[in-house]
């Protein structure tokens, strides 16, 4: 923490938003004592949390809209545990060595109103949790949005989200991604239907095997 985080820590105390204990947006304890994802996803997806649980939902909406970056690493945290402890199988059983970090990007015009994209800010997170053990690395910008679409939230229809997200990523650099192992980083599974086009893509450049990891289903 710096001397500025510590003189607004001072001035405007950041309190959890379950338990109210002082330091964080969510506290790793109330994190942890949420309540899983139990709703039926695609076996290649990976949900950590229950986003009907209410600090669930808030915490990731002031994440995504109100640029508390503090939860990020509260996340990554958490997160990182589920990610080693899946990739200690599928080393065993599908060869998945290597992998590389992508985060779901977003696009132009919501990156410039945002100033940040959510998925990135766990992965940087990630990256510093992993730094001396290398068990990934993270390419930004690899895989990139290439066309504004509505948002996601907004169409209820499976088919209709699809649709709407139909061709709307592209990779930078086929040779980077060509038969690579690929984790990608989103923070909300709806439908599966944002992620299932990023893999679609990435799958036509080349990569080898997709799994997924988002901060709730």
């Amino acid at each position: 923490m710096t001397i500025l985080d510590t003189i607004l820590d001072v001035i405007f105390p950041v309190n959890c938003i379950s338990c109210k204990k002082r330091g964080s947006n969510l506290c790793v304890d109330c994190l942890l004592s949420s309540p899983s994802a139990e709703r039926e996803s695609a076996t290649w997806i990976f949900p950590l949390f229950d986003y009907r649980h209410t600090a669930i939902k808030k915490s990731i909406w002031l994440l995504k809209y109100k640029s508390k970056r503090n939860l990020a690493k509260i996340y990554a945290e958490v997160l990182y545990g589920k990610i080693i402890e899946e990739l200690s199988e599928l080393r065993m059983m599908s060869n998945f060595t290597e992998p590389i970090l992508i985060p779901i990007p977003l696009s132009k015009k919501r990156q410039r109103e945002r100033g940040y994209n959510q998925a990135e800010l766990i992965c940087l997170e990630l990256i510093k949790i992993d730094k001396e053990k290398n068990n990934f690395k993270l390419w930004k910008n690899i895989l990139i949005k290439t066309k504004e679409t509505e948002h996601q939230a907004n169409i209820k229809d499976r088919h209709n989200r699809l649709k709407n997200l139909t061709d709307s990523f592209s990779v930078t650099n086929r040779e980077m991604i060509k038969n690579k192992n690929i984790i990608l980083i989103d923070d909300v599974l709806t439908t599966g239907a944002t992620l299932s086009e990023a893999k679609k893509t990435l799958k036509s450049f080349g990569a080898r095997k997709i799994i997924a990891f988002t901060l709730a289903h």
